[in-house]
């Protein structure tokens, strides 16, 4: 069973506060020791779909990046369950409940939901499409694994700053997440702050869940350069790389 993405009833709102005292996770061994962790680099998977500018050939791109991702991941999640993407025209997302003007993707129930619209359907890059898709995938990921429903009972203290830093390691698992499906998938990744930059609507833009931009990107290198999900371990990193 996939975790719906994010959480977004209450994380969506958690902001900054700074945080001041380091937080190390403990007595939650699905976040921290993981199987996952100890799987071997994932697979080169062949994977090269071409994104064209018609609702049509986005709709096929969206289609085969998922089923490359369901390829690629198969072997590494244990009880693996294969993942379907239903396209929708509704604009809000049901996993934040916020209305997304643009296309987006999001994990609703057991199948990744998408919304297409003209900023990806008419762009001749497929950046922003990839970025979302495989971060989307993430939640995938820790879904399946258990690391959602893991991180969705902490016991925290949500008005203080222990909340933050652990939700900013759920999010910056993601992002290493990501780095790991794009390496599998063969993607030459040179910038890895456009990669970040498209990985969000700018609807959620306010919002702070995901940590600093600048550590956003060392995991996504993280998990790129390594290949591998137990590169992903957020949950045992020093407070500073999750702040």
């Amino acid at each position: 069973m996939i975790i719906r993405l994010l959480g977004v009833a209450a994380a969506v709102l958690v902001t900054v506060s700074g945080t001041a005292h380091a937080h190390p996770v403990k007595g939650e061994p699905t976040l921290t020791h993981n199987k996952i962790y100890k799987k071997p680099a994932l697979p080169k998977t062949t994977c090269k779909p071409a994104k064209g500018t018609s609702k049509s050939s986005t709709e096929k791109y969206v289609k085969k990046l998922v089923s490359c991702l369901n390829t690629a991941w198969k072997g590494t999640i244990d009880g693996f369950q294969p993942v379907k993407v239903m396209f929708t025209t509704e604009k809000e997302s049901c996993s934040s409940g916020m209305d997304i003007a643009g296309s987006y993707a999001t994990i609703c129930g057991t199948v990744i939901r998408v919304r297409l619209a003209d900023d990806w359907i008419k762009a001749k890059s497929d950046l922003k499409a990839f970025a979302v898709i495989t971060r989307t995938w993430s939640g995938v990921v820790q879904g399946q694994t258990g690391i959602g429903q893991a991180w969705w009972r902490m016991d925290n203290d949500p008005s203080g700053d222990e909340v933050d830093e652990q939700t900013h390691r759920f999010y910056l698992q993601a992002d290493c997440f990501a780095g790991v499906s794009a390496k599998s998938l063969g993607r030459k990744i040179k910038d890895f702050k456009a990669l970040i930059a498209g990985m969000e609507p700018p609807e959620y833009g306010y919002l702070k869940y995901n940590g600093k931009p600048a550590n956003r990107v060392y995991w996504l290198k993280k998990g790129y350069q390594a290949g591998r999900a137990g590169a992903c371990n957020t949950w045992t990193a020093g407070s500073p790389k999750v702040a």
